[in-house]
């Protein structure tokens, strides 16, 4: 490492020589995926990361080789399971899911539907566990997928017992409903965040793309932080929150004693 006063120098390959580092090149192409593009060509890969294709295709091929990326024989690209491997030592979500996953084996065994679990990254919300049944309802929700903090059932739960200070960021914000794209009305949310507090649940009605409600609970660790959110996702027609409440509460405060929460 170079002290204060010695001569700065750039190690070779760290830097192109017109552009950002090395590994943030390397990082844009894996962003390039998404849930609607689990593979991709050389061309869109390009494309959609932003890199010229010769660049994209040298960096591809290094993370084939080391496993973050696997190519098809007609020489699409798509994630790695070297990935899926290091992200599954994240402590967010290894040590909260093995003392969820019992409880959460418990809801789904009740509702034959979906039960989810998420934590908060940033502003939004990352599905980090999901069971559902066979019979389930088509739902969006993905393991690994991201959902919005206004308008989901985890969402609210997570926003309601965040920092202030980012709560009043977020109320700051234009905000719509998905996938209605209808306007979010501050003080509605708002008064709807109280209540989640007050409740210490939340029940979210959606109507497309097909009718459901979702009742989700907070999870809270040592110190009284809020760790995750726990839902259920159930059909309208089958759905009875005053029944579900209890049970997602009571696994929720399972969970959080597991995670040492008084």
């Amino acid at each position: 490492m170079n002290g204060p006063g010695a001569p700065a120098h750039r190690v070779r390959g760290s830097r192109p020589p017109h552009g950002e580092p090395v590994v943030d090149r390397a990082l844009s192409l894996l962003a390039a995926f998404d849930s609607g593009h689990r593979s991709l060509t050389l061309a869109e890969l390009s494309r959609r990361s932003g890199i010229p294709a010769s660049t994209a295709l040298r960096l591809a091929s290094r993370l084939v080789a080391w496993g973050a990326l696997e190519r098809a024989d007609d020489g699409r690209f798509s994630i790695g399971l070297r990935l899926w491997e290091v992200a599954s030592l994240a402590p967010r979500g290894q040590g909260l899911r093995q003392v969820a996953m019992p409880y959460m084996g418990d809801l789904a065994e009740v509702t034959r539907q979906h039960v989810l679990l998420a934590v908060r990254e940033g502003d939004e919300a990352v599905l980090v566990e999901r069971l559902s049944a066979h019979q389930a309802m088509p739902v969006l929700y993905r393991v690994g997928g991201r959902l919005p903090l206004h308008s989901t059932g985890v969402g609210l739960v997570l926003l309601a017992f965040a920092e202030p200070g980012f709560q009043e960021e977020i109320l700051a914000r234009p905000l719509v409903h998905e996938p209605e794209r209808t306007a979010v009305s501050p003080a509605e949310l708002r008064r709807a965040l109280a209540e989640v507090r007050r409740e210490g649940l939340a029940t979210v009605r959606r109507r497309t793309p097909e009718p459901l409600v979702t009742v989700a609970a907070p999870v809270f660790a040592a110190g009284g932080r809020i760790a995750a959110a726990l839902s259920v996702v159930v059909p309208e027609e089958h759905a009875e929150p005053r029944l579900l409440g209890p049970a997602v509460r009571t696994a929720a405060r399972s969970i959080s004693r597991g995670l040492g929460a008084h």
